[in-house]
């Protein structure tokens, strides 16, 4: 598949609620009346800040709430996104500086919700959790002292993660998953979106060296369940440092 079919495929994947189909499903599997609504970056899933209405009952908790549409693609495998939930609950129960997870109307941690969108009805899988207030690292200057802070973060976290297990934790290793480190030589198909350029000779010399020098040793390292990525975008600039997402 060229890289603009791929391309393609995550459009149509890629979840497309209105602000106010998003309130509803707030609303239905959650049980919580959206008073504020704002669109958050997003890669193939689609996030949005809320700020909810509690009632009388239910005051003193969270009011504001990050909801999480799965893509239709990710949604087809609900083990998946119900063992990446279980690790947020996991973290947070930890005392790790990570978001937690609000329990759907009906006890569990995702819910898989129809949704209209125009020429077809599509199924997505939604989560809710805890909004953290804090800079993106994204707006913020970088410098050597917090990016050892991120360093440390992510030693912690994947300390932390070793104690933690699931039945169903096997989901996690996706062959084809191109944030998976294994699969570094699989963004050659992508270098033609880098154009005749120094970035680009940059990004070859990077995966010759990968394929020559780290997959013969792979073997030889630990191989961490979850994801190798920390983005700008998911990490928000406070004391300690906190993971949004």
């Amino acid at each position: 598949m060229s890289s603009g079919d791929d391309r393609r495929s995550q459009a149509l994947a890629k979840p497309a609620l209105s602000e106010a189909q998003a309130c509803a499903v707030v609303e239905s599997e959650f049980g919580f009346q959206v008073s504020e609504i704002q669109p958050l970056p997003s890669y193939d899933d689609q996030n949005f800040r809320v700020r909810v209405s509690r009632p009388g009952d239910a005051a003193g908790g969270p009011t504001e709430y990050v909801l999480k549409i799965s893509n239709t693609e990710s949604s087809k495998n609900p083990d998946l996104i119900e063992v990446q939930s279980h690790v947020a609950v996991f973290l947070y129960e930890a005392g790790f500086p990570t978001a937690s997870v609000c329990r759907t109307r009906d006890g569990g941690v995702t819910s898989l919700v129809s949704v209209d969108s125009g020429s077809q009805t599509k199924s997505h899988l939604v989560r809710l959790l805890t909004y953290l207030p804090g800079r993106p690292i994204a707006e913020v200057p970088v410098g050597p002292q917090l990016l050892y802070e991120i360093g440390r973060l992510a030693a912690t976290l994947d300390k932390t993660l070793e104690e933690f297990h699931h039945p169903k934790l096997r989901c996690l290793r996706r062959e084809d998953f191109i944030w998976n480190l294994r699969n570094v030589p699989l963004l050659e198909k992508y270098l033609s979106a880098l154009g005749q350029n120094r970035n680009r000779e940059m990004v070859e010399e990077v995966l010759r060296l990968f394929k020559d020098e780290v997959l013969p040793k792979l073997s030889h390292f630990r191989e961490c369940e979850y994801s190798s990525r920390y983005l700008n975008c998911q990490i928000s600039a406070r004391r300690p440092v906190w993971l949004s997402g």
